[in-house]
């Protein structure tokens, strides 16, 4: 792919990930109140404590672009213009979408729902915009900023305390039911940005001690056209060296492939465990 290419892409992924994110935060979580933390969380808590000194509240577009734009202008002295690249982007098509989308409360009064769709729409949004390796500023780049200063700390370590804040204070302006359902909302939401993030195809990596390491690799080989690669190992219990097979299979065939151990040496020790993301021949291509 050209780097032209890459960079329309990139700009797309941002452009439809921002608005899937404002168009939940609008639509379903700010009409029942679900802070979830973030600078959007703050819109959300900033919007319902203004509703009687102006009309309809401060519009959460308004109160994002207020707090990102000092925050960037400190991450500009602090880190320099080649930090923040694409994150300005895609803070301010966030802004840009929470202000255009229409109103429109989709969940009702219905917590539940608002935190399952809510949570599925805002991590996809999410997946799209780190999967442009992006983020959309707030509180992803004050954890950031923070990091420097904190070293001792991971940023998603120090982001987690910044949220959780944001979802402490929900409690007094929102409620604690509320603030119940957002955590649920922040799990599903996570789930469904890695899973955008790493792929949802799942496979099976599958370790096989076994002294017929040869049949069984044949079997892997000519019965199920899978590739597998011996390793060398050494028992430390009695000092044994010892010929491990490692190999990846689907989760259909992880069944197939037990079989055939079974068949062939039912003393076999076998670990299987979950591969994320396989990228290769005869898996995900790249």
């Amino acid at each position: 792919m050209s780097k032209n290419k890459k960079q329309i892409r990139s700009y797309l992924l941002i452009a439809v990930g921002t608005g899937m994110m404002a168009f939940a935060i609008k639509n379903i979580y700010d009409p029942i109140g679900l802070v979830t933390g973030g600078f959007t969380g703050i819109g959300i808590m900033v919007r319902k404590l203004t509703m009687d000194l102006v009309k309809g509240g401060i519009p959460i577009w308004m109160t994002n672009v207020v707090l990102e734009l000092p925050l960037f202008l400190l991450a500009f002295k602090l880190k320099g213009g080649h930090f923040l690249g694409r994150t300005l982007v895609a803070s301010l098509l966030l802004s840009f979408w929470l202000g255009v989308i229409p109103d429109c409360n989709l969940a009702g009064g219905d917590f539940l729902l608002a935190s399952v769709y809510g949570g599925v729409m805002v991590g996809a949004g999410v997946g799209l915009v780190l999967s442009a390796q992006v983020a959309t500023g707030g509180t992803d780049l004050i954890a950031t900023l923070l990091h420097m200063k904190f070293r001792a700390y991971s940023i998603a370590q120090i982001l987690q305390v910044i949220d959780g804040l944001i979802i402490l204070a929900g409690i007094y302006v929102c409620g604690i039911q509320a603030s119940l359902y957002a955590v649920f909302a922040v799990f599903i939401t996570s789930r469904v940005s890695d899973l955008i993030t790493e792929g949802g195809k799942f496979s099976k990596a599958v370790y096989i001690i076994s002294d017929r390491y040869e049949q069984i690799a044949d079997a892997v080989l000519h019965q199920m056209n899978r590739g597998t690669t011996l390793l060398p190992a050494v028992g430390m219990y009695r000092g044994e060296e010892k010929n491990m097979l490692f190999c990846i299979v689907s989760k259909k065939e992880v069944v197939i492939l037990k079989e055939h151990i079974r068949n062939i040496d039912v003393h076999a020790f076998v670990i299987v465990t979950d591969a994320r993301e396989v990228l290769g021949e005869g898996f995900l291509e790249y």
